[in-house]
């Protein structure tokens, strides 16, 4: 007996309604690929701390220091922020242009300054950190001209790291986008 309701491609199983589908609207910023597991994996750890924080805060204010388990709790909040702002990070797309979501910085591209998003092969820092090991990154050329690539995408970052189909599914992704709206 088939379980319909359990399947992500019921949306597409009714085609007797041809509707736009919600995440179809180019105007909204999306990430045109998943978060990995490592990015998952370490928001997730950040969630466990802060769970545990936010127990030590309630144990602190009924063992009656409320100025204690205030500032356990602001850690708590502090903690489940950076978590919050991790899953976000990465390369989101719309009509409006590119946007690349850092940890502390966002910039956003207009689709009339990108020149091109390609694939290169060139030293890529792994997970972020100073170690750079030879990988794959796709660079945003800006049509100013300043010569500045900037990555958007590393085969060894929290998203693709270990996960080459992703990267490539993600980096055509990306110049597909780049492609369309330039123009």
């Amino acid at each position: 007996m088939p379980l319909p309701f359990l399947t992500a491609d019921r949306a597409f199983d009714e085609a007797a309604s041809d509707i736009a589908l919600p995440f179809d609207d180019r105007d909204r910023w999306r990430r045109p690929y998943r978060p990995g597991p490592w990015r998952v994996g370490a928001a997730a750890l950040l969630l466990l701390l802060a769970s545990y924080v936010l127990v030590a805060a309630v144990i602190i204010t009924f063992a009656g220091k409320a100025s204690g388990g205030a500032a356990c709790g602001g850690l708590a909040a502090l903690i489940i922020v950076s978590a919050l702002r991790l899953l976000r990070v990465g390369t989101w797309v719309s009509a409006h242009g590119l946007r690349r979501v850092r940890f502390f910085v966002t910039r956003t591209v207009p689709w009339g300054q990108v020149a091109a998003a390609r694939t290169v092969q060139q030293p890529v820092r792994w997970l972020g950190l100073p170690r750079t090991v030879q990988g794959q990154a796709l660079v945003l050329v800006r049509a100013d001209g300043s010569g500045e690539q900037e990555p958007l995408l590393t085969t060894h970052d929290a998203d693709f790291l270990a996960r080459l189909e992703a990267f490539d599914r993600a980096a055509d992704s990306v110049e597909a986008w780049a492609y369309e709206y330039r123009r």
